[in-house]
């Protein structure tokens, strides 16, 4: 039996709407409706910085109308386990970033870039194998926020959005960059546990194209995370995720993630963390590092 992970992830969030509650009395202060990407929000009225970054668990919130945050993974190293063949792939990503633009009140649009990659592959037996290096594929994404981007932060509050994304291919055969087109869909849910901890929630899938038969298929993906203040500009988060029905003839990738992030200032936070596979699909280690700016 197929489990619909977006549909739980969906039911879940409408579960936890105020009791005789709406979208629109859950969605926000109304009176920032009035801004736009063409009549940017006020300083005074911005909410507080979030980003999707460090964790692989995306937020619900978005950025305030007319202004932009530009998140990047400086560098990022992964190392895969090795293969029935004795096979390892090691993955070098420079500069990958995701601009966010505010749009609306409640929607922005993401622009995902990877600049440079390098993919080596190696054996046991016969050393390096391959090498390759290039430019990665373009994500255009949108988020759409239906509730709790004004309203989240005290106890019991949550926050619910729709994040559907389309992968251009560029150099389809750099293996930096996806081979094919993709889309799909990430559902994004945060609840605020206490005052210093909270929690995330991703279901998504997405629709790529199948290496061996160059046919369509459909992979899904759950993460949930952890984060904890340890002070106002100090923090950290521990996270879980899976994905399944890959094209991975090992099975489903699992990996466990930490890290830290500290906010240099309201528009400025730098990040480090550490993914950890503990499945045989998953990358066995995934170290990086990262800043975030507001604008």
């Amino acid at each position: 039996m197929r489990i619909n992970f977006v549909g739980l992830l969906v039911g879940a969030g409408l579960l936890v709407l105020p009791v005789g509650g709406s979208l629109e009395a859950v969605a926000g202060d109304s009176t920032k409706r009035r801004y736009s990407v063409f009549a940017p929000t006020p300083d005074h009225l911005m909410r507080d910085m979030s980003t999707d970054r460090p964790d692989a668990t995306e937020s619900p919130f978005t950025i305030d109308a007319g202004h932009a945050q530009v998140e990047t993974n400086i560098f990022g190293f992964s190392r895969s386990t090795r293969d029935s063949d004795g096979f390892r792939t090691d993955t070098y990503e420079i500069g990958t970033t995701n601009i966010r633009i505010g749009v609306t009140s409640f929607a922005e649009l993401n622009l995902v870039w990877q600049p440079y990659g390098v993919v080596q592959t190696s054996s046991l037996l016969s050393g390096p194998a391959s090498r390759s290096s290039g430019i990665g594929s373009v994500d255009i994404r949108g988020k759409i926020n239906l509730w709790g981007n004004d309203l989240f932060g005290d106890l019991g509050t949550s926050a619910f959005a729709l994040l559907p994304f389309v992968t251009l291919p560029t150099e389809r055969s750099n293996d930096v960059s996806a081979a094919g087109f993709s889309a799909g869909l990430i559902v994004p849910f945060a609840l605020q546990l206490s005052d210093k901890i909270g929690f995330g929630l991703n279901a998504g899938f997405v629709s790529t194209k199948s290496e061996e038969t160059s046919s369509y298929r459909t992979e899904y993906l759950v993460t949930a995370a952890v984060s904890y203040e340890w002070t106002d500009r100090l923090g950290s988060y521990y996270e879980v995720g899976v994905a399944f029905e890959t094209d991975d003839p090992r099975g489903d990738a699992v990996f466990l993630g930490t890290g830290l992030t500290y906010a240099v200032n309201s528009n400025t936070q730098l990040d480090i963390g550490l993914n950890v596979g503990v499945s045989p699909a998953a990358d066995r280690i995934n170290p990086f590092i990262g800043i975030s700016r507001r604008f």
